[in-house]
């Protein structure tokens, strides 16, 4: 009785150090994010003294402010952080579900279904707003049912899903080549900020849509923390432990890409965020718990850093997807090869 009383007890100092681990890194990046919210609101072009930033938001109008903070500043950064946080727990919803850190929507094919949608919608259809919106919401769920369909064989397998999704992505971007190649030239830039990823000229009520998908579909994801974190365990013993594995699946699918669609169709294919904000978030969470909060709270950063770098620390002005596809490209390679050598795991 006394060993199993100590068992007990050691289980339960476990469960609340873990805890206080992840609270420690949520709380560590939610530092980070509101000190670089900050940042975008002050510095631009030009220094705004923090007072004026204060009174702004609290809905005073201020000649200059007004226009420099409240209509340029404040919707590019609220924009970056919803985006950026829907790709990072679109990204990692996917990578925990399927134990591999290459199984994100942008290596998958889900991003590039959606920009091929947006683009065949501007260029061939010659539609714009939320229309192209909703083209690439649409492709993006068909592209993951298609995907699910072809890699589905007495279930659906990590690294067959991934194949198959690489394969669909490739032919995908063969059409929006030819798309672009016979795109007149009033409708070829418009196209092109759908392949790079830019939050150059965003609005205020772009960030509604944005919203209601991560409260929406996050919510649900954040309802399934304990089944997905099952998963990880694999399918057997997850089924083992009380989950529903089918069940768990397709909630997951359904919610990381509504919220990668969504995303995309707001921004782009901001290319890597999804991919990239799993692993980093791993490294810092160890084996403290969810990576869903923390990934989404990186993802933020990622895209709220990443903007302001091709803003105003380059020697030209980039878009964010042209910043990230730089950090993002060097850390596929290197994943690649050490999912080679060690496995599939985050």
């Amino acid at each position: 009785m006394t060993l199993l009383l100590a068992s007990t007890d050691g289980i339960a100092a476990g469960r609340r150090r873990r805890a206080r681990g992840l609270m420690v890194v949520v709380l560590g990046l939610l530092v980070v994010l509101v000190a670089m919210f900050a940042l975008t609101l002050l510095r631009g072009q030009s220094f705004t003294p923090p007072g004026d930033v204060i009174r702004l938001l609290w809905g005073e109008d201020l000649p200059g402010v007004t226009f420099a903070v409240g209509q340029l500043r404040l919707p590019r950064a609220v924009l970056s952080i919803l985006a950026g946080a829907s790709f990072g727990l679109g990204g990692v919803a996917f990578q925990t579900m399927l134990r591999n850190p290459l199984a994100s929507p942008d290596i998958i094919g889900i991003s590039s279904g959606a920009s091929t949608a947006a683009v065949f919608a501007i260029v061939v259809l010659s539609l714009d707003g939320p229309v192209v919106s909703i083209f690439a919401v649409a492709a993006g769920l068909g592209v993951a049912v298609l995907v699910y369909g072809l890699s589905f064989q007495n279930g659906v397998a990590g690294t067959r899903l991934i194949l198959v999704g690489i394969g669909v992505s490739a032919m995908l971007e063969s059409i929006t080549a030819y798309i672009l190649s016979r795109a007149p030239t009033w409708n070829l830039q418009e196209a092109m900020r759908w392949l790079t990823g830019s939050i150059n000229g965003a609005q205020l009520d772009q960030t509604l849509p944005l919203l209601m998908g991560l409260i929406l579909f996050g919510g649900l994801l954040l309802a399934r923390t304990r089944d997905l974190e099952a998963l990880r365990l694999g399918d057997d013993t997850a089924a083992a432990l009380g989950v529903s594995v089918s069940a768990t699946r397709i909630l997951v699918i359904v919610s990381a890409v509504g919220m990668i669609s969504v995303a995309t169709a707001v921004a782009g294919p901001i290319a890597f965020v999804a991919f990239l904000s799993g692993p980093i978030a791993a490294r810092m969470v160890g084996s403290s718990g969810s990576l869903l909060v923390p990934s989404a709270l990186v993802g933020a950063t990622l895209v709220l850093v990443g903007d302001y770098c091709g803003q105003f620390l380059l020697p030209a002005r980039y878009p964010v997807g042209v910043v990230t596809g730089a950090l993002g490209a060097p850390y596929l390679i290197y994943l690649i090869i050490r999912v080679n050598r060690t496995g599939g795991s985050l």
